[in-house]
């Protein structure tokens, strides 16, 4: 099997739909899609900017860049996220900029090795489909909660979590139908701009134009240590899993042939330099993910376009009113967030659909299931053994 091709038993798609070419797009259709996973980037990157005291700028420089970069390389609507795991943990456990920066230092450089070895992509040659279709039902379950979770646990960063939660819950759920059924209307574009009419008018103080301040880390071994422990080890796998393999399957699935360029060792290597620019600035640590592919594809993101769009905007924001930035983004509707998400991992779930065989579909859902239960690492280490153990008995006849 091509290294480069992890996924090329996805299901074919129509020449329409994999856009065979090389053209980037950028109309309202492509921005409509570039803004629909915005549910998982603001959320962590106002925690991290309002509870760990990260640079607003920071955090999203290194995001815009890799989104820019992902569209021209790519000129598909590769997409650019936190890294998930990582960031929740230093939110919970209040880590500062020393160990955040050491974390995304250590990620970036353990995957840029990776890649350039080669390493990475000979490993994944021994991921069949039904266990990046798992990756993908645990990481669309994981969506599903982000969403319910906003709703019912508010972060108390943004200005919503005041409200009633029957609020938030019906205004999410409100959102996420509408959205669901819409689509194809450009209703995500829409429900941003609303968005951002709420954000201007939750927002109170003047408006202060210019980045913020960016600090250089104060890295020590402490740092890294403590990096490693609590905040690499537990994102090794996800990222592995989510960012490169079942990214670059998704990208096969929904593009065809026009996903050529999407490999799990490019993703490796193009999240791997942007975390050791992350890691420089004390920044957000990030990564791309299969759920964000799905969430640009499905509201309308076909091209390279989209991702450019978005990161320009990310680019402007952290450069023009990245001093302000805290207060504007605390008034971020959550309900509009967590719709945008809920559709996102409902629809990554149905990636599952072109799985035909009874074993191939007890084993995604149990890796998706004990993934998004436990640990990732621990299911994708027992699906491979039950894989190739029934392989070597004889009771699977074909690799994927």
């Amino acid at each position: 099997m091509d290294s480069h091709s992890i996924a090329a038993s996805a299901s074919p798609v129509s020449a329409a739909s994999a856009l065979g070419d090389a053209r980037l797009r950028f109309d309202r259709t492509e921005l409509a899609g570039a803004v629909a996973d915005l549910g998982v980037l603001v959320p962590i990157a106002v925690a991290l900017i309002v509870k760990n005291g990260l640079s607003p700028t920071a955090v999203l420089l290194p995001a815009g860049i890799l989104y820019v970069v992902a569209g021209l390389l790519y000129r598909l609507p590769v997409p650019v996220q936190p890294l998930k795991a990582f960031g929740a943990i230093a939110i919970a456990q209040g880590f500062g900029s020393a160990e955040i920066a050491a974390g995304a230092l250590l990620m970036g450089g353990i995957f840029t090795v990776l890649s350039v070895s080669g390493l990475l992509d000979r490993v994944a040659e021994i991921f069949p489909k039904p266990i990046i279709r798992g990756v993908q039902l645990s990481v669309g379950l994981l969506f599903c909660q982000l969403a319910w979770n906003l709703t019912t646990a508010p972060p108390t960063a943004f200005t919503d979590h005041t409200r009633p939660v029957w609020l938030l819950l019906g205004g999410g759920a409100v959102v996420a139908v509408t959205a669901l059924l819409l689509r194809r209307r450009n209703v995500s574009l829409v429900l941003i701009v609303l968005a951002l009419i709420g954000m201007v008018l939750a927002y109170h103080g003047p408006l202060t134009f210019g980045p913020s301040a960016i600090h250089m880390p104060q890295l020590s071994t402490q740092a890294f240590t403590a990096a490693a422990i609590a905040l690499v080890l537990p994102q090794l796998p996800l990222t592995f899993a989510n960012s490169c393999l079942a990214t670059a399957d998704a990208a096969r699935t929904y593009f065809g042939a026009a996903a050529e360029r999407v490999w799990p060792g490019r993703l490796a290597l193009t999240l791997g330099l942007a975390n050791l620019v992350a890691g420089g600035i004390g920044g957000m640590p990030i990564c791309h993910g299969a759920g964000g592919m799905t969430a640009h594809y499905s509201f309308g993101a076909r091209t390279g376009g989209a991702p450019i769009m978005l990161g320009g905007v990310l680019l402007v924001l952290a450069v023009g009113v990245g001093a302000s930035l805290t207060a504007l983004l605390s008034g971020f509707p959550l309900p509009i967030l967590a719709g945008l998400l809920a559709v996102a991992g409902l629809l990554h779930i149905t990636l599952l659909k072109d799985l035909s065989e009874p074993f191939h579909w007890a084993l995604a859902i149990a890796v998706g299931l004990i993934g998004f239960l436990s640990n990732l690492a621990i299911a994708l280490t027992l699906a491979l053994v039950v894989w190739w153990g029934a392989k070597a008995l004889g009771i699977l006849k074909t690799h994927r």
